[in-house]
């Protein structure tokens, strides 16, 4: 393998392939970048055998061929590289020069023939959408993914097609966050399936604001396709949980929350708490929602925002960081907050799809 390819470019094919290599793994190739010369392009690619990324690049290439170079060293050479083209040249042993200006460098690599084959992927269903909405997407819910529950189907995030409307639903059994868009395209069977949280995380990186994503799910594997990048992913099997039952029918009371305003006096009155068991109580009356934060060892805080609410006295409370997350990943200048009294699941709804549903925490 030999080859000239733009630093600029490599860097960025870097950054979009090595996140997912750990620094545990039992098989040392893993550790590496595959680097494949064909035609006048550079294919780089890297497995945790959970997750597969490719990204395809321009090269100037001399001699075709293959080799495997360590993740974390070519990074962070490139990244310190001056000029603006790195050579590179493999010999059979697997060991490549590389040359940036007058920087030069032998890398040890391993042998191609190591790095695990793709497996064969036949998709059912292919989903089309701008990347910059699914990224929305995956920014408005990705946070409640449960981290620790023992269902492994709440690890993932689900995806399900059905009547041409694509849901988008992470719960992590104390809160639920939910999208639904039409995407731009859609053929195969409707039905549901479960994206491992890692896995949406590297697809969250990739993602920019121009271009489309196209996903492919098959029965145990996904493909997701962008401009220059792929990533294969196993997916987590079983049946999620029925979310619908947890949204309620219906609600008595609506109001209108400003969404920057909310969660700044929300992060405000919440530095007078301090353990993780700690609540924020919303007192709703008279046209005004009053924060109010205690804790043994801090002291106590409180503000208020003005609201169009006449209704009855509510004290409702909540674990904050649930509380905030919605907020901090809106774009609406507004969400509407729905309830019916102090005890029953709370919905927060920003009217792009988006829908939190967050139960309250009983004051002891």
């Amino acid at each position: 393998m030999k080859l000239t390819v733009k630093k600029e470019q490599l860097q960025k094919a870097l950054q979009k392939v090595t996140n997912i290599i750990g620094s545990k793994s039992t098989l040392p190739v893993l550790g590496n970048v595959l680097f494949e010369a064909i035609g006048n392009k550079l294919i780089l690619t890297t497995t945790d055998l959970e997750i597969r990324i490719t990204t395809t690049i321009e090269a100037q290439v001399q001699r075709e061929g293959k080799t495997t170079i360590p993740a974390k060293k070519i990074s962070m050479l490139v990244s310190k590289f001056i000029d603006d083209e790195v050579f590179l040249d493999c010999n059979e042993k697997h060991h490549t020069d590389i040359v940036c200006g007058t920087a030069n460098f032998k890398m040890l690599g391993l042998p191609d023939d190591d790095f695990p084959s793709p497996v064969d992927f036949a998709p059912i269903k292919s989903i089309k959408f701008k990347e910059m909405d699914f990224l929305r997407i995956l920014d408005q819910i990705s946070y409640a993914v449960s981290l620790d529950d023992s269902r492994k189907v709440l690890h993932g995030i689900l995806c399900s097609i059905k009547d041409n409307t694509f849901t988008a639903v992470a719960t992590d059994g104390k809160r639920l966050a939910l999208v639904e868009r039409v995407p731009e395209e859609f053929a195969g069977q409707e039905g549901d399936t479960i994206v491992p949280l890692k896995s949406a995380i590297e697809l969250k990186r990739i993602l920019e604001k121009d271009g489309n994503v196209t996903l492919e799910f098959g029965d145990k594997q996904a493909r997701f396709r962008t401009e220059g990048v792929e990533i294969f992913t196993k997916l987590i099997e079983g049946n999620y949980p029925n979310y619908r039952q947890v949204i309620p029918a219906g609600f008595t009371k609506s109001i209108d929350i400003p969404v920057k305003t909310f969660i700044a006096k929300l992060e405000l009155v919440s530095i007078a708490l301090t353990d993780s068991s700690a609540f924020i109580k919303l007192k709703l009356a008279n046209n005004k929602m009053e924060f109010l934060a205690a804790s043994s060892n801090v002291g106590e805080g409180e503000d208020h925002i003005d609201i169009d609410y006449d209704d009855e006295m509510l004290d409702i409370s909540f674990n904050p960081a649930f509380l905030a997350d919605p907020f901090k990943h809106c774009d609406a200048d507004k969400m509407m907050l729905k309830l019916n009294d102090s005890f029953s699941p709370v919905a927060l709804e920003s009217g792009d799809g988006f829908l939190y549903v967050i139960m309250p925490m009983r004051n002891r």
